[in-house]
């Protein structure tokens, strides 16, 4: 984990997705920040395929510049629904990796 990021717990961000997503936790990243909602960083940091999955979306982040990933992400979100989300379905490979 040689990524460069910040977490930040109890994030209003992550509680809205959270609510969004009808689950009780939640890790999102905006840029090259973590928001955490109802789990600890230390809770977090302990989950090694959290940490891989989070980690490929501050790449993904990097690689598509802020503006132009948010865009992207919400439009793949829009028309193939949340999980199907390209970037989700990375981020999820990258659990294993």
């Amino acid at each position: 984990m040689n990524e460069q990021f910040t977490i930040k717990e109890n994030s209003w961000l992550a509680k809205i997705a959270a609510k969004k997503l009808n689950t009780s936790a939640v890790a999102m990243v905006l840029g090259s920040t973590i928001h955490l909602y109802n789990t600890s960083k230390a809770a977090f940091l302990q989950n090694e395929k959290w940490v891989k999955h989070e980690l490929c979306h501050i790449r993904q982040y990097r690689q598509q510049g802020m503006v132009i990933f948010i865009i992207k992400y919400l439009w793949e979100s829009m028309r193939k629904g949340y999980y199907n989300n390209r970037f989700e379905v990375e981020a999820r490979a990258a659990e294993n990796e």
